[in-house]
């Protein structure tokens, strides 16, 4: 049998036959796979949400009962900056009976199965071998479960199958598919539509005989006249809307918000270079980028591709490939635009990241494809010459590459990479979930970011990714509510404790039973973040100052966990005013 029919023979015309159904079935299999484990995980606990999902999805729960987050600044926040498409989405479900918290868990799968489809496509626009397209949509696999970007449902998980299947319609020439896929973008992650567009645009230009030429392809023209209009289109609506949680803080501003700072929950300003614009999650060329296999696979496809002698099937990769090229100027091109526009366009890595994960594992895909039927080639030759040997030499160097990237990710212990949160008290998430959904829980506790997605009852504050710096007026809101919140549950003075609570409406305080001591807050990843707040709060704990809540503990309980109290915030009102 000759294995070169299965493993590396282009496709014969348009016909889709066995060997690409038996590629795009491996395809699949793998991506289900990785999927599958996600999805036991998301089922394996009752009280489970993955971490994006407490912001981006849990506000949602609205479409499903309107009733809930009543005049929750957090809910109402993070409902005025999600996508259009993104919203319309669940909403849609909601109103189908599937609710966002159970739609949030089964869409990755959905997605997954989605991208690699495109995927495995793209790549035999490219070189038009099934097992090319296998390799590069189990390495974009590969990214895409090293990261929590798919299995998190967020907007960002929208990116990889839209952003493909735009570059898939793009190489076929199908203008309408392609439009759409374009407009899906701007209505589900629109910065990706930029880098679409900057595409687009690079298209029209060649590099022919060593100069810089036009296209002479009307199609190119075509395509980016009404690409450009489709972005506009969806794009638009964001520019005109105001926020009401003020404009978006600027490069000035952020340099003096801690957040942004190094070690920051939204750390930004590094001080490295190298680190700023290669390496940094929100600014850096690769951002968080994973796995480096597809990386470092990629980047030998040019020198393959100078070799057509020792690599005979470079000979087959298609002239289509130097949309590569202009992904990757475009991509490169707008995170320096952001950079000067800093915060305006959100994050710089995100005009990058996403789009060279895809590049490279497509580039990856056709690179291994190449050397596997190399080495395939000089078997077949050390066979006709019965240089067993060498024969098995080669052998031994296909099963070793093969083998090295199909059980990569069975050597790491977070993969698949899900976030996913499990939940540590039932009893308290059942309390709270029975109160009135007006109730308005305030919490310092490590388990308050928990508590709308499992009790479905808002938070004053939240931590980390609650309090979001870019809109500057919500950031006020959210530090000032913690400042007053961390100042009141260790302030000596009951007065100061009632005034708050009649200030913001609160109904229940939650707190660690070992929480109104020196060394919990000393230990608060929460209070490093606030090292003022955090400092007046140590001194006057250190120099003997009781908090009032202390004395409250158990005349306002009214639920305890052997770890938590809850207190009722009408009993401590009463005993303040008594």
């Amino acid at each position: 049998m000759d294995l070169s029919r299965l493993l590396t023979a282009p496709t014969a015309g348009k016909r889709f036959g066995l060997q690409e159904l038996f590629w795009l079935s491996l395809s699949f299999l793998f991506a289900a796979f990785f999927a599958i484990q996600a999805l036991q995980q998301a089922f394996s606990s009752p009280y489970l949400v993955q971490d994006d999902a407490r912001q981006h999805v849990v506000w949602m729960m609205r479409f499903s009962d309107p009733g809930l987050f009543p005049n929750d600044l957090i809910a109402d926040y993070f409902q005025s900056v999600a996508p259009v498409g993104y919203t319309a989405l669940y909403r849609g479900m909601a109103w189908l009976g599937i609710t966002p918290l159970l739609l949030h868990k089964l869409l990755p799968i959905g997605l997954a199965l989605i991208v690699t489809g495109y995927c495995f496509f793209t790549c035999l626009q490219i070189l038009p071998v099934p097992m090319a397209g296998f390799w590069s949509a189990l390495l974009l696999n590969h990214y895409l479960w090293m990261r929590d970007h798919l299995v998190s449902a967020s907007p960002k998980a929208f990116i990889y199958p839209l952003f493909v299947a735009f570059l898939y319609y793009l190489l076929r020439r199908s203008l309408v598919p392609c439009m759409v896929a374009l407009a899906l973008q701007g209505l589900f992650y629109p910065q990706v539509v930029f880098v679409s567009v900057g595409t687009l645009v690079l298209r029209l230009l060649r590099w022919q005989q060593g100069r810089l030429s036009f296209s002479r392809e009307q199609a190119d023209y075509r395509f980016c006249a009404v690409g450009v209009g489709v972005a506009l289109a969806v794009l638009l609506p964001y520019a005109l809307k105001s926020s009401e949680f003020g404009p978006v803080v600027t490069a000035a501003e952020a340099r003096l918000i801690p957040d942004f700072a190094s070690k920051g929950w939204s750390e930004f300003f590094v001080g490295s270079p190298w680190h700023y614009w290669f390496t940094a999650k929100r600014s850096g060329i690769f951002g968080e980028f994973g796995t480096p296999i597809p990386l470092v696979v990629s980047l030998v496809l040019p020198v393959l591709l100078r070799f057509p002698g020792q690599f005979p099937l470079a000979r087959q990769v298609s002239e289509r490939i130097v949309l590569f090229v202009q992904v990757i100027l475009a991509s490169i091109g707008m995170l320096l635009v952001a950079n000067v526009f800093l915060f305006k366009l959100h994050l710089p890595s995100r005009y990058t990241e996403h789009s060279l994960r895809v590049l490279t594992a497509l580039a990856g895909g056709i690179a291994l494809t190449l050397i596997l039927d190399a080495l395939l080639q000089w078997a077949r030759r050390q066979a006709q010459r019965q240089h067993y040997r060498q024969q098995w030499l080669a052998w031994s160097l296909m099963a070793l590459l093969g083998g090295s990237v199909l059980l990569y990710p069975t050597t790491l212990h977070y993969f698949p990479k899900t976030n996913y949160l499990v939940g540590q008290t039932p009893a308290l998430y059942e309390f709270m979930a029975g109160q009135p959904k007006e109730t308005l829980i305030a919490s310092l506790t490590e388990d308050t970011n928990n508590l709308p997605a499992f009790t479905l009852r808002p938070i004053l504050v939240g931590s980390a990714g609650y309090t979001l710096p870019y809109h500057k007026k919500y950031y006020a809101q959210m530090r000032q509510r913690t400042l007053d919140l961390m100042a009141a549950q260790y302030s000596p003075d009951l007065k100061q404790v009632q005034r708050f609570i009649q200030q913001y409406g609160v109904d229940f305080w939650l707190v660690d039973r070992s929480g109104l001591t020196a060394a919990y807050v000393n230990d608060s990843k929460w209070f490093k973040a606030y090292r003022p707040a955090r400092e007046a709060v140590l001194g006057s704990l250190q120099q003997g100052a009781t908090p009032a809540l202390a004395g409250l503990l158990e005349r306002c309980e009214a639920f305890s966990t052997e770890t938590q109290v809850v207190l009722q915030a009408d009993c401590i009102a009463g005993a303040a005013a008594g």
